[in-house]
């Protein structure tokens, strides 16, 4: 496998973008995230403080979990045996790593401790965003 040829401006690109998506997404969506994971503003920042971890530990650790997604997707799409990445390709590409790996993980780790599904929704939605739009970066920008 080579990792030579990759373009890493593209992948820092597309960690950017995703890490945007996810600001946004949960910018709108934090009621009802909030009220699906069944906390309060005050409940989230209690156990934040409690875990003895610093108020932007989530913050940085999202960035660097979406550069090793687009660091991994890019390896995915940029194959020399499947040929060269088109828009299409990139969004088929983001689905298809969003379906075999994140939907599934968020389903089973949102099924066992009986979380509602509205949760799984809200949060398998936003990876969604983030692996399609990772997937277009990297086509775009090759």
């Amino acid at each position: 496998m080579d990792f030579g040829g990759l373009n890493y401006l593209a992948i820092l690109v597309a960690a950017v973008a995703g890490w945007l998506i996810g600001a946004v997404w949960y910018t709108l969506l934090s009621r009802q995230w909030m009220a699906a994971l069944g906390k309060t503003t005050e409940t989230i920042k209690a156990d934040q403080v409690a875990s003895g971890l610093p108020m932007w530990f989530p913050f940085v650790l999202s960035f660097l979990a979406e550069l090793v997604m687009a660091l991994v997707l890019a390896v995915l799409m940029f194959q020399p045996n499947v040929g060269p990445p088109t828009l299409a390709g990139g969004l088929v590409w983001g689905a298809f790593v969003w379906v075999g790996f994140v939907l599934t993980t968020v389903a089973v780790n949102n099924a066992y401790p009986s979380r509602k599904p509205a949760l799984t929704v809200i949060d398998a939605a936003h990876w969604l965003l983030v692996l399609l739009a990772m997937g277009l970066v990297l086509a775009l920008m090759g």
